[in-house]
């Protein structure tokens, strides 16, 4: 059983035979249902069930014999808002089913971003078209929180915000001179690097680290797209699974500079999420790759 099926309001679901009866839901009544062509040929399909306000259950398989549909996988999403990424998306196919990681560079965290592909058929339909799996230009991002908890923000005045958008702006110019082979841009991260490692060690002596960090984003365990974050609450709203009737938070986030829709049951949330305040949880990230035509 999906261990984020909590995040969209299955909290208390226990048993297999009643997840097979949503799942069977899901494929006699889609919302939406793809039908596409793998790189072997054969029949892929998605259908799509929303069971809230964007958000719902994926079941994905293959016909048998042209009439009996057969479900490889299963996963449980949420349609995220806005372009949380401008840097080009690369594709790799998961070894052990027919589903995809979005991989990218970005900039903004310093780290490779690796996400869970929502849209899949149209992944297989460009592969189709092209003969291989095309680049996304950017990603659509949203992240499933399994738990998460409320923080209070960090008093900013203007002179901080305007210290910190210069920051952020060279770091990520130093990076883009870095990935040319630049140098002196690899010096001056180093060096500003060792300079925040300093900083953060007087402080925390007498600060609590949570006043210090403002936003992060770290990978979590050891799978590739599940993430520790700490995020500013720029927007939220409640929401209900009419299923179930459990209340689901959805939350626009400011992580590091990257925005992006997340959602967690509201029985799993230790807090009241407000605008201003900070969010932080464990999220499995999603993402749509968009494409130009």
């Amino acid at each position: 059983m999906h261990s984020f099926l909590r995040s969209i309001g299955f909290r208390n679901l226990k048993k297999k035979s009643d997840l097979y009866q949503i799942l069977e839901d899901v494929i006699n009544h889609p919302d939406t249902q793809s039908v596409e062509k793998d790189q072997n040929g054969n029949s892929f399909i998605e259908c799509k069930k929303e069971f809230g306000e964007d958000f719902g259950i994926a079941v994905c398989g293959d016909f048998i014999d042209n009439h009996e549909f057969r479900m490889e996988h299963y996963y449980p999403y949420l349609i995220g808002t806005g372009i949380t990424t401008e840097e080009e998306i690369e594709i790799e196919r998961h070894a052990e089913k027919e589903s995809y990681a979005g991989i990218c560079d970005e900039m903004k965290l310093g780290v490779t971003l690796i996400f869970y592909v929502q849209n899949i058929a149209e992944v297989l339909k460009e592969q189709q078209i092209f003969g291989k799996y095309k680049n996304g230009i950017n990603a659509t991002l949203a992240g499933l929180a399994y738990t998460g908890r409320i923080l209070l923000p960090v008093e900013k005045t203007e002179a901080s915000k305007e210290q910190k958008k210069k920051s952020t702006e060279n770091r990520i110019h130093l990076i883009s001179k870095a990935r040319e082979g630049n140098q002196a841009a690899m010096e001056n991260l180093t060096l500003h690097d060792m300079d925040m490692y300093t900083s953060l060690s007087r402080r925390i002596i007498k600060e609590d680290i949570l006043s210090i960090v403002e936003t992060s984003f770290m990978p979590f365990g050891i799978e590739s797209d599940q993430y520790m974050i700490i995020g500013e609450i720029l927007d939220c709203m409640k929401s209900q699974n009419h299923n179930t009737g459990e209340v689901i938070w959805i939350m626009t986030l400011n992580c590091n500079d990257m925005i992006f829709d997340i959602c967690v049951n509201e029985k799993d949330l230790l807090g009241e999420p407000e605008a201003g305040r900070r969010f932080k949880g464990r999220v499995w990230m999603q993402g749509c790759i968009n494409y130009s035509y």
